[in-house]
């Protein structure tokens, strides 16, 4: 925030708020960073999940499948939305995310379960309870792909009626 000192008359001497732009323009930065965030969690998730799979030679369950189903075009969806500063692009980014944020809290669901009662659940070749990573003792790979979808949501929750600019 910059300010100035006014020397004008009638006593409106002293500093004074300059704000450097316009409601619109810091709205639509505003959206321009939330896009940015949400497209480079999705980026960043893909990239993880590519890193387990083919560098680290982890084999994927069948809800890990259907998860990277629903964020791996998120990648594409949102680096173009932000590219060409399109917001309209929540209606069909939502809807995948939150499906994919369901499929990642029943996988951490069956994780949870089945580590706590010892029973299983067949999910598939490789089983959904299998536990590659185990940082803290909680954060799994399904918990990190909910998380993923849980941060794009909240950064694209509402910013489609938003409107981007006056000009």
């Amino acid at each position: 925030m910059l300010y100035y000192y006014s020397v004008g008359s009638n006593k409106k001497r002293g500093f004074k708020r300059m704000d450097t732009a316009s409601k619109p323009e810091r709205r639509a930065k505003h959206i321009d960073t939330r896009l940015f965030i949400a497209w480079a969690v999705s980026v960043i998730a893909t990239g993880g999940s590519l890193y387990f799979s083919e560098i680290k030679g982890y084999i994927p369950c069948d809800l890990c499948w259907f998860q990277r189903i629903f964020m791996y075009p998120l990648t594409i969806l949102l680096g173009i939305a932000y590219f060409k500063d399109d917001v309209g692009i929540t209606k069909y980014v939502l809807p995948l995310s939150f499906i994919g944020g369901g499929i990642s809290l029943y996988h951490v669901t069956i994780q949870r379960i089945y580590s706590a009662t010892g029973s299983s659940v067949a999910c598939g070749q490789i089983p959904c309870y299998t536990d590659y990573l185990n940082w803290f003792g909680f954060i799994t790979i399904p918990l990190l792909a909910l998380i993923a979808f849980i941060i794009i949501i909240v950064m694209l929750w509402g910013i489609g009626k938003t409107p981007k600019s006056s000009s």
